[in-house]
C-alpha cells in the first residue's frame, strides 16, 4: 500500500515522536503545587597557609551575592587576631583574600553573608 503525497510527511513524524525515549519528551520540573526548592548560596573557597601568610579564594557560582571574610587566629598569645574586610562575590566571581600573623597561624576561616 501507497502512501499519498501528503500523508507521508505527517505519518514518519509522528513514527519518530512516538519513538522517542521517555527522557527526551518534554516534562514539567515541579509538580504541580510542590514549592521549589530553596536557592544554593555560598562561594566555595579555599585556602592557602604559608608560615605567616594566608591567601584564600573564593569563587562563587551562584546567582545570589556572597559576601566573604577572611577570619584568622594567631598561635602566639601576643599576636593579634585578624578579620579582613567583607569583599562582595558576585555571580561566577572569584575574589582574593589575604592576612597574616607575626608568627605562625592557628586556624583560618571564611565567613559568608547574603548581600541584599
Amino acid at each position: 500500500m501507497r502512501l499519498s503525497r501528503s500523508l507521508a510527511p505527517p505519518a514518519v513524524a509522528l513514527a519518530l515522536v512516538l519513538s522517542l525515549p521517555y527522557d527526551a519528551l518534554p516534562h514539567a520540573r515541579v509538580a504541580a503545587g510542590a514549592s521549589p526548592s530553596p536557592g544554593r548560596f555560598g562561594a566555595s573557597c579555599r585556602t592557602s597557609v604559608r608560615g605567616s601568610q594566608v591567601v584564600a579564594y573564593c569563587h562563587n557560582p551562584y546567582v545570589d551575592v556572597d559576601r566573604v571574610r577572611l577570619h584568622i587566629e594567631c598561635a602566639r598569645w601576643w599576636d593579634i587576631d585578624t578579620d579582613s574586610a567583607p569583599a562582595d562575590a558576585w555571580p561566577a566571581m572569584t575574589v582574593r583574600l589575604t592576612g597574616r600573623c607575626w608568627k605562625e597561624i592557628r586556624s583560618v576561616w571564611i565567613s559568608h553573608q547574603k548581600a541584599r
